[in-house]
């Protein structure tokens, strides 16, 4: 699956830090740009995982599951 977010950095004394608007409560900090990007990812992915189980732990056994794709 490939999905985009909006990172949103900034310089926070010697830190960066970083959260997307997409994504409540989602944030990331790093002592690089670089580093904050993939902790702000980690916690993306670690949300929608979340999101997701809890979403489908209401759905009867006998619904349908499909893929949806957006572009």
């Amino acid at each position: 699956m490939h999905n985009e977010f909006t990172a949103v950095i900034e310089r926070d004394g010697e830190w960066f830090v970083s959260w997307s608007p997409e994504i409540p409560g989602a944030n990331g900090q790093g002592r690089t740009i670089e580093e904050c990007r993939e902790n702000l990812g980690e916690a993306i992915q670690l949300i929608l995982e979340d999101r997701r189980e809890d979403g489908l732990r209401g759905a009867p056994p006998d619904a349908l599951r499909e893929t949806v794709t957006i572009q």
